[in-house]
């Protein structure tokens, strides 16, 4: 799979550092303060009001955090109608999905030739943030009847939990007698490492077993971040 690096969970869901209050000084601290040199006893007091204007610019900041995300769930409803219309013109359009995948150079690095054969039965992506936005998200693949599983839809889901910790969650694939992808690229794999030293790449659909890193999960962001918005592009 493609290296691992960022966040795949949404902006809006990262803390934003809390407020510090300033400490008390201590009485022995304030008398020492008291002897310093003026331009030393200048000097903190200076410290003391940054520390104190930028506590003000971490409650803003924060305050922002908040107001920003109730407009994205605003828009993300008015968004609806016009995701709904541009799938149901993308899934009458043969072979869309894979044309897509194949064209962009992270998710092209991902696909074997037997992931390609396989992803021509894909009708449609859709990415549905969840209604808060923070918690998380899910994409999901529709497929036309094929030779390769039973499922119509395959989804993964990404969620961030109220303490913060990423994990992921995935459809089960019924894979056809014999054309589990993810078993032949382990077979793959085996044969290979008696002839040369590196992996040959994972199937794509390893990817929807693959819940190792759920914060850092590349694809999830690349789908939900650059093919989702716009798949013409």
């Amino acid at each position: 799979m493609a290296p691992k690096h960022q966040s795949s969970l949404p902006p809006q869901a990262k803390k934003l550092k809390k407020a510090r209050p300033t400490p008390a000084s201590r009485p022995d601290e304030a008398s020492a303060s008291s002897n310093l040199p003026k331009e030393e006893k200048e000097r903190q007091e200076a410290i003391e009001h940054i520390d104190e204007a930028q506590n003000e610019i971490d409650r803003l900041n924060e305050q922002a955090s908040e107001e920003i995300l109730k407009i994205e769930q605003n828009y993300n409803k008015l968004r609806q109608p016009f995701f709904q219309k541009r799938s149901e013109l993308i899934a009458k359009i043969p072979n869309f999905g894979v044309s897509t995948f194949v064209n962009h150079p992270q998710v092209s690095a991902l696909l074997g030739e037997e992931d390609e054969e396989a992803l021509q039965y894909l009708t449609r992506v859709e990415v549905t943030e969840f209604e808060d936005i923070k918690s998380g998200y899910r994409i999901d693949f529709y497929f036309d009847e094929n030779p390769y599983f039973e499922n119509k839809i395959i989804s993964k889901e990404f969620h961030l939990n109220e303490s913060g910790d990423p994990s992921s969650k995935s459809t089960e694939i019924t894979w056809k007698s014999g054309k589990d992808l993810t078993k032949r690229s382990r077979q793959t794999q085996n044969k290979a490492s008696r002839k040369r030293q590196h992996e040959e790449p994972e199937s794509f659909f390893t990817w929807f077993t693959d819940h190792s890193d759920a914060g850092a999960d590349e694809l999830g962001e690349v789908i939900r971040d650059d093919i989702w918005p716009n798949p013409l592009q």
